[in-house]
């Protein structure tokens, strides 16, 4: 919700709604136990159409997979909603800025929390799931309930686009936390771009690295998103291609790619932009200097300029995909051109970069 969010603190009642007809103090038990991620997480209601993804659930910790399907449950919404907000946002509690994980601290909105709800929502549509106690903006039960709080006062199940307009009014995040949505969800197209690169190798280390004895593939950290592992595989499909313009305006299955159309396919295969949305607005690389959030992301960072001449690479898990790298880069690649991983101890300094990062990323 960046500068217009709300958020949720007990992952337990909802999700146990059908159960707390017993007594209170086995409800209080049972949503401890959820809080603590411990047992299965629960199932959509039977006559709910959104069904939960092998994606969903190998992306999303599981205890906020039970407080979505548990809050959505409570207010009859669609709990892949609530996961895309929840991803964009703070990557599910996972993403360390201070606001998002440090009780009482705010971004420069005055956002805070999972949820990054601003203190004047919060005053009207915090809750916690119980209904009773004071709701905290920083408590993942309490945030997430609270979202679907809002989501339902601003038109949701109605009208998702107007209440995740409401949420954050920009169209770009809107369309976001519905492709997030949508690979949630059991079925959707969408995740069609995860299951048609082949999966990256893996490292236990916490950055992407070269495997030793071939530097056009690179080895993903196996504790990174899913959507991470899967940008690697796809640089990892592109490192044979040559430079050229035909990955415009789609670069799904192009002969070759440039720098912008390299960024747009790892974004494409991400689940971080749809692939209408890329063929409709055809970025280049001007269009990436004030893309996405400022500043470094956590996996994912792009830089991109205009001068002297525009261009555009990214960095994922550390490592750099660059279509540049006459004396930019140091490794096994250094002396081919197109898409390919790159080796260099510092970001190129030939450009004033700007330097912005996929939202949850």
């Amino acid at each position: 919700m960046s500068a217009s969010v709300r958020a949720v603190r007990h992952p337990v009642a909802a999700a146990v709604s059908t159960l707390l007809s017993a007594t209170l103090a086995l409800a209080v038990l049972c949503a401890g136990a959820l809080l603590l991620g411990l047992g299965p997480a629960p199932s959509p209601p039977a006559d709910s159409p959104f069904g939960v993804s092998a994606f969903a659930i190998a992306d999303i910790p599981p205890l906020y997979l039970r407080l979505f399907l548990a809050a959505a449950q409570r207010y009859g919404l669609d709990w892949t909603i609530l996961a895309g907000i929840a991803r964009v946002e703070c990557d599910d509690g996972r993403d360390p800025a201070p606001s998002c994980t440090q009780e009482g601290a705010v971004n420069s909105a005055g956002a805070g929390g999972p949820a990054q709800f601003l203190a004047s929502t919060w005053s009207e549509y915090g809750v916690t799931p119980t209904g009773r106690g004071v709701p905290d903006r920083w408590n993942p039960a309490d945030a997430i309930y609270s979202m679907a709080n809002y989501l339902r006062a601003s038109g949701a199940p109605g009208n998702y686009r107007q209440a995740i307009f409401a949420y954050n009014h920009a169209e770009w995040y809107v369309d976001l936390v519905l492709q997030w949505a949508a690979r949630y969800r059991v079925g959707a197209a969408a995740q069609g771009s995860f299951t048609t690169i082949a999966p990256a190798p893996l490292t236990e280390s916490s950055r992407a690295t070269l495997m030793p004895d071939n530097g056009h593939v690179a080895l993903a950290p196996a504790d990174a998103p899913a959507a991470v592992k899967s940008m690697i595989a796809a640089g990892n499909a592109l490192q044979d291609l040559p430079y050229g313009p035909q990955g415009h305006p789609d670069p799904v299955g192009a002969s070759a790619e440039d720098c912008s159309s390299t960024v747009n396919y790892v974004l494409w295969a991400g689940g971080v932009r749809s692939l209408n949305e890329i063929v409709d607005e055809n970025p280049l690389a001007q269009s990436y200097v004030d893309w996405g959030r400022p500043g470094p992301g956590r996996w994912v960072t792009i830089y991109a300029t205009v001068l002297p001449t525009p261009h555009v690479f990214m960095t994922i898990a550390g490592l750099r995909l660059d279509t540049s790298y006459n004396g930019t880069d140091i490794g096994p690649n250094r002396d081919q051109s197109g898409p390919r991983w790159r080796i260099f101890p510092t970001i190129p300094t030939w450009a004033h970069w700007a330097v912005r990062h996929p939202p949850g990323l």
